[in-house]
């Protein structure tokens, strides 16, 4: 019986790790693919950057997800 909280423990601390390491990915791959896009065109700096911040705090509000939920 005392194994099974510890387990439950364990589960939601990967589950936060997994969500963590899904969402510096996704973070990582929007700012790859925004400065790739100013690269190739410069005037349309300040539209890029804004939807370049909201995607990365979509991306980040995942995270956050896991982490209330999973503990």
């Amino acid at each position: 019986m005392t194994m099974l909280p510890m387990l439950a423990e364990m589960t939601g601390s990967v589950q936060v790790g997994l969500a963590g390491l899904g969402s510096a990915i996704g973070v990582g791959l929007v700012g790859m693919k925004a400065s790739e896009a100013i690269g190739r065109n410069p005037g349309a700096f300040g539209l890029i950057l804004t939807i370049s911040i909201v995607a990365m705090a979509l991306a980040e509000g995942i995270t956050f997800f896991a982490l209330f939920l999973g503990h």
